[in-house]
């Protein structure tokens, strides 16, 4: 029990079990009593149910991830996203799907750290951009003269699991698959998952050109991962969007490509790729 109440993000059992009385009108013993659910998770399986402010558009979040997907790290199927991680030193993995009635995500998660779960979660929150207000958001499009009439309810800004993974993928582009291939760890956790993805100490190191990455973005990527390797670059809670953008430049990450990431590995959406070709071609610039 402790350790669910430390992975639930509570200091003690005593404000657990309050919470679990005041939520249920149960004490957690008497929960545990309950009769099995046939659904219940197996061991190391975690099963959450993660809310939002309706709508969600939650297509359009499958099909930009699908589109983005690095092959072996992260797979979209059958309405799913699932995906590899490390973190913590512990491997796991986890999938998302919409619940019945579109009113939640269905999480499972498989990770052998329980004290975990809360910032695992968290990073999950992150990439699906869960604390979103849709009706401010509508409210500031929708007022827009450009952007009024191709307004979507419910489209989110997605996150990413981990800043440095999502810099290194946006630079290696088509050679992301052979990368992971190459250098990450082999893992078979779950369908269509085959690696994890590799770390930043084993990208200093690599001949990324020898496994074909193109000449400017193998050194732009090994800076990449040498600035974090050394601290001196990170995408912690706090990080300044224009100083984490500069870095980025600073070490070869072109301006477009920088914004980009700025955008989703910190949640800034005032951060804006201006100089994207997708984005250019879809205004018609």
């Amino acid at each position: 029990m402790n350790q669910i109440a430390l992975a639930s993000g509570f200091g003690c059992v005593r404000r657990f079990n309050a919470a679990i009385r005041a939520t249920y009108h149960r004490t957690p013993t008497q929960i545990r009593r309950l009769s099995r659910s046939p659904g219940e998770a197996e061991e190391n399986q975690y099963l959450f149910r993660l809310g939002f402010r309706p709508p969600y558009a939650w297509g359009a979040m499958l099909a930009f991830l699908a589109a983005r997907a690095t092959p072996g790290v992260e797979v979209v199927a059958s309405g799913c996203y699932r995906r590899s991680i490390s973190i913590g030193g512990r491997d796991g993995w986890f999938e998302v799907s919409l619940s019945p009635g579109g009113q939640t995500l269905a999480v499972r998660i498989e990770f052998g750290d329980p004290q975990l779960l809360f910032a695992i979660v968290e990073r999950i929150r992150a990439i699906f951009d869960l604390s979103a207000d849709p009706a401010e958001i509508a409210r500031c499009l929708r007022s827009d003269p450009l952007l009024g009439e191709r307004f979507v309810p419910g489209l989110r800004v997605p996150g990413c699991w981990d800043g440095f993974e999502l810099a290194v993928r946006e630079l290696l582009g088509h050679s992301a698959g052979k990368v992971v291939k190459a250098l990450g760890k082999p893992c078979s956790l779950a369908e269509g998952l085959t690696h994890f993805f590799p770390t930043r100490e084993v990208l200093a190191q690599a001949d990324l050109r020898a496994i074909g990455v193109p000449h400017d973005r193998a050194e732009a990527a090994q800076a990449l991962a040498r600035a974090f390797s050394a601290g001196k670059l990170s995408f912690s809670a706090g990080a300044e969007p224009q100083s984490v953008v500069s870095s980025l430049c600073r070490i070869g990450v072109p301006a477009a490509t920088a914004q980009w990431v700025a955008m989703r590995a910190l949640g800034e959406p005032d951060v804006f790729p201006t100089g994207d070709a997708g984005l250019l071609r879809s205004a018609g610039v």
